[in-house]
């Protein structure tokens, strides 16, 4: 286990250094100006030169890309172009933000969508379960905007039972709709592979043995058929969060939420190219590290697949 771990980790440096580069290439070819952008149209040509001789962006590409991995290197991700505030101090501070959304977005559609599934499973073939994949497919083809939107309409401004938007002072009542619009697509795929997963191995032989023992059908279906069906939901779950990590744009954008996906979507539209490469290289990591934590999570949830490794 510690020598895959640690191949995995080395792993992450070829991988970071092609999405640096990717990036800065797709940055780069992207069409505008950020320095126009920054000063307007209307400013000198001796300005606009100078901004971009300060900025090193008169510079080759291959030098101006050297000198983004040393910065990298010693943990300075730039500045941004607008604010001229450091990148890594903007991305401790939203991070915490998305991370609470995420994890209540995930706790949501985790319970909620691996009940859902176990319960159409065991349900097979009756109304239950037609209403349970009704309600799952629903879930998936809503978009999340219409969803966020039509929840506002309702709980904040018809019912107002919950705040419209924003972030208020910490409080739990600001989060339940995000949460519930970012969790709906999640809550929805979590509920079918579960069904999926859970109705292959109800049907294995071990389950078969267990009830022959005489175990009760909750027993059965939680320890037995539950345990050896979490594969494929652990994955999902892991992604899942994984995506919701990098920040929600249209989810953080409706709501107010002031959170990574929000501060991507304000360096886009203003071409703040170091922002949006200091977003994306942050999110790689994340998103690396949490398959890594995924994969580990198979050799304590499997036995099959610890066997295997250490044979």
């Amino acid at each position: 286990m510690a020598f895959y771990i640690l191949k995995r980790l080395l792993l992450f440096i070829p991988t970071l250094l092609g999405i640096t580069l990717i990036t800065f290439i797709l940055m780069k070819s992207l069409p505008g100006d950020p320095v126009t952008a920054m000063v307007g149209e209307r400013a000198s040509p001796e300005t606009i030169v100078r901004i971009r001789s300060e900025l090193g962006l008169d510079k080759p590409l291959p030098v101006q890309y050297g000198s983004y991995l040393k910065r990298i290197v010693t943990g300075e991700l730039g500045r941004s172009v607008f604010t001229n505030r450091k990148i890594a101090d903007d991305l401790i501070q939203k991070f915490p933000n998305t991370v609470k959304l995420a994890l209540a977005a995930m706790l949501f559609a985790s319970f909620l969508g691996i009940g859902m599934g176990v319960f159409a499973a065991v349900k097979r073939n009756t109304n239950w379960d037609r209403l349970v994949t009704l309600i799952s497919v629903g879930g998936i083809s809503i978009p999340v905007f219409w969803l966020g939107l039509a929840l506002m309409l309702i709980f904040a401004f018809y019912l107002q039972w919950l705040p419209p938007s924003g972030m208020g002072n910490g409080s739990l009542v600001y989060l339940i709709m995000p949460a519930v619009t970012l969790g709906t697509f999640s809550l929805s795929y979590i509920a079918r592979v579960t069904r999926s997963s859970m109705l292959e191995s109800l049907s294995q032989p071990y389950v078969a043995a267990a009830r022959a023992k005489g175990l009760s059908e909750s027993k059965v279906v939680l320890k037995h058929a539950l345990k050896n069906s979490l594969i494929p939901v652990v994955t999902l779950i892991g992604l899942d969060l994984g995506s919701y990590l990098n920040g929600a744009v249209l989810t953080e954008t409706i709501f107010g939420w002031d959170g990574l996906g929000r501060y991507a979507l304000e360096g886009i539209k203003q071409r703040d190219y170091p922002v949006i490469m200091g977003v994306v290289l942050f999110g790689a990591v994340i998103f690396v590290t949490m398959n890594l934590l995924v994969d580990i999570s198979y050799h304590f949830l499997d036995p099959r697949v610890r066997v295997k490794e250490e044979a």
